[in-house]
């Protein structure tokens, strides 16, 4: 298959950001928003700039993570699956066109000033230059970058010059009253002018298509945003500052109208024509992200094949840029385009939530793939910041804005059953939600579909026979192990039979061919090499696999199947999020798996003699006695049995703990000892105790309120707070 061609700049990208906001939202919006807030415009675009912020660092991360065309579209698909993926993409695709639509209709009014043309005109007119933007994005995106530099460096010289010359000539008596209607007026003026923005994250629906898209993508985001912003607020407030708003509030034109007041005729002619150019522009600009929308999907296999198509030459998706322009030319002719523009604006604010989102899913599930050069900062309360304000925009911009949102998802449902509905793939929501998550945005699908998608999963992750079927033990790795060999060797360390199983398991997305990913790697052969070498080292028996698979905790769970194996032991960060909503692939699999299972947090400690067991409170298992003396034996170390205890705690309850402790230790084969600490901060006893021994061993914590029910804990402050490497221990009869 032909791929997209990388030849964007990061000039290019930057001109196409901010070409695709100096449209309408500077050069028509204006006026039509001081009429719903008064003088307070300039704070409301102030404001709107700060609510889509989440959107565009959490796009910048989602982008860099996955620079493949498609953008909102391909990460709602990965995150919540094919069938939001396509209501995201249909949804994306309208409002983005939509939007152009009106840009053309929209630069009329500008037209109108240096041509004396009949109103009636207009929209062949619009179709003329349609026409021309179609050529223009079939014979290459480095060409259409071209000239967006030149038309936003115009409009940029343009508008800058009116806020200098503007500025000093601005009537403190406009300026009152400040807010024309209240706070709510402030509010649904942000909602309003929020779609303004939307250029600054589209760009990354052409990530395909971009140079070094792991730094270009953020440096564009960031840097258009920071430009408009201020461009918006400047002009904002010289518009309301020069012009009455009772003429302002009507005005469709407003740019032509300031550089007319300030410069005269000849100067308002000019910014008629910079405002023509620049709304052509915005249509290009639109042109080039949206098509990419309906592209993706095909590819996916949730469009007609036919819209997937390259052209030979120029290598542009040809077939969805013909669709889209064709789109926009019946939305020219026969729809209200203002109006529908802004219901479509309703769901832009949704996808700019549902890409929060996505972050939060992709960054707590852990997905072995998603691994960003970018990451978001102040993640995740810029997220919630995003998701809350997106709420209330779309509450503020009425009962329409979901009747419209509801429009597109039904006809997103229908595209779906109609072409995607066979499709295999699932999201990452899908894989590893809890059931309350999974009931708000699945329905229940057919058993029969669901085992079949399973056995792909499970015969696509090439589980060929060639695993051993009595190891003890068997340690999966997943690439982010500080040392793969320590970990096998804590492995070895915990097997209380001959052999252990070693698998080298890479997750890809569902959407990549398994066959595509090489088995052997020089990664792959090395890890090989030192396996083998710590096994002749220490004289164990190991084998080791490797495995591709597009689910790495299926994967493990049908490794623990196949194996029948005791323990499955597994690198560690600390964390290991098991909540209500959703869980990292970790806490899946301390929910799904029959087999004990262990999680080693590799602190650096190579040379292992002095062991901690530190059972919780309620734990007295003798398991977890058995599994602390038989590392010991295998290292040859000591171990201390810790209990914490209330500082007020009885002398009846304190001997009772210590004659416990010590029957414990009773059948012991290593050294050890019991220790009894009285402290009510157990954390931080434990973190100071552990800086004299080489490994903490714990057992699981318990949920134990509410709020750890339901969103799970995600870090264990014991783990987090050692000294030294951990072991944690979950047992399934404890």
């Amino acid at each position: 298959m032909k791929k997209l061609k990388r030849s964007l700049t990061l000039t290019s990208v930057l001109a196409i950001s901010i070409g695709g906001m100096l449209g309408s939202g500077i050069f028509v919006l204006p006026g039509l928003a001081a009429a719903k807030t008064g003088p307070s415009v300039w704070l409301a675009y102030l404001l709107a700039a700060v609510c889509i912020l989440p959107a565009a660092l959490s796009k910048s991360e989602l982008a860099t993570a996955m620079p493949t065309s498609g953008g909102t579209y391909v990460y709602i698909e990965r995150t919540f699956g094919p069938i939001f993926g396509t209501i995201s993409g249909i949804g994306l695709w309208l409002s983005l066109l939509l939007k152009s639509s009106f840009a053309l209709i929209g630069f009329g009014a500008y037209l109108s000033v240096v041509v004396n043309i009949n109103s009636g005109f207009t929209k062949y007119i619009a179709l003329i230059f349609l026409v021309i933007i179609l050529f223009l994005n079939i014979v290459g995106v480095k060409k259409v970058g071209k000239v967006q530099i030149i038309v936003v460096g115009i409009s940029l010289i343009c508008l800058i010059l009116i806020v200098v010359f503007g500025i000093p000539q601005v009537d403190p008596n406009l300026l009152e009253p400040f807010y024309l209607n209240g706070s709510n007026g402030l509010i649904g003026t942000i909602a309003f002018v929020y779609i303004s923005y939307a250029g600054v994250t589209k760009i990354s629906a052409i990530a395909g298509e971009i140079k070094n898209p792991d730094k270009n993508l953020p440096r564009a985001m960031i840097f258009s945003l920071v430009i408009i912003t201020m461009v918006y607020v400047f002009i904002a407030y010289t518009l309301v500052g020069n012009i009455p708003l009772e003429s302002l509030k009507t005005d469709i034109k407003p740019i032509y109208t300031i550089a007319h007041l300030l410069g005269g005729e000849y100067v308002g002619y000019i910014a008629a024509i910079v405002g023509v150019i620049t709304l052509v522009s915005m249509a290009n600009s639109g042109v080039l992200a949206s098509s990419r929308f309906p592209f993706a999907m095909a590819r996916d296999k949730l469009m007609p094949h036919f819209m997937s198509k390259i052209h030979n030459k120029y290598l542009t998706p040809v077939t969805t840029i013909i669709l889209t322009c064709s789109a926009m030319a019946l939305v020219i002719f026969f729809l209200d385009v203002e109006k529908i523009a802004k219901l479509a604006s309703a769901f832009k604010v949704m996808m700019f939530i549902s890409v929060n989102a996505c972050v939060i899913v992709l960054r707590e599930t852990s997905a072995q793939w998603y691994k960003p050069p970018y990451r978001s900062p102040l993640y995740p309360y810029m997220q919630i910041f995003g998701i809350l304000s997106g709420i209330v925009l779309l509450v503020f911009l009425g009962l329409m804005s979901f009747l419209a949102i509801l429009t597109i998802v039904i006809l997103g449902f229908g595209v779906y059953f109609k072409y995607g509905i066979k499709t295999a793939r699932t999201g990452i929501l899908r894989r590893y939600g809890h059931r309350p998550a999974l009931f708000l945005f699945y329905k229940r699908m057919n058993k029969e579909r669901q085992a079949n998608n399973s056995q792909e999963n499970i015969s696509t992750s090439i589980l060929d026979g060639n695993l051993i079927s009595n190891a003890g033990v068997v340690v999966p790795l997943l690439g982010n192990e500080t040392s793969p060999e320590m970990l096998v060797e804590i492995g070895a360390a915990l097997n209380s039979k001959d052999k252990l199983q070693t698998v080298n398991i890479t997750e890809v997305p569902n959407q990549t061919f398994l066959e595509a990913i090489p088995m052997k790697t020089p990664k792959v052969n090395s890890l090989d090499r030192r396996i083998s070498r710590l096994a002749h080292s220490k004289n164990i028996e190991v084998d080791f696999e490797s495995i591709v698979t597009h689910n790495v905790s299926d994967t493990i769970r049908e490794l623990s199947n196949q194996t029948h194996c005791d323990w499955l032991v597994v690198g560690w960060n600390g964390r290991a999020r098991n909540g209500i909503l959703i869980s990292n692939p970790i806490g899946w699999l301390l929910a799904h798996i029959n087999s004990n299972f262990a999680l080693f947090k590799d602190n650096g400690v190579r040379y292992i003699s002095n062991i901690l067991l530190a059972l919780r409170p309620g734990q007295n298992n003798k398991d977890f006695i058995e599994s602390a003396d038989r590392i010991s034996q295998f290292y040859k170390a000591s171990f201390s049995l810790l209990r914490i205890v209330p500082e007020d705690i009885s002398e009846e309850n304190y001997q009772q703990t210590e004659k416990t402790s010590y029957q414990l230790l009773q059948t012991s084969k290593s050294e050890c000892d019991v220790i009894i600490l009285k402290s009510n901060n157990a954390i931080e006893t434990i973190s100071k105790l552990s800086a004299g021994y080489d490994l903490l061993i714990l057992g699981t914590p318990q949920k134990d309120n509410w709020i750890r029910v339901l969103f799970g804990t995600g870090r264990d402050k014991f783990a987090e707070k050692s000294a030294c490497s951990v072991l944690r221990l979950t047992m399934k009869d404890v």
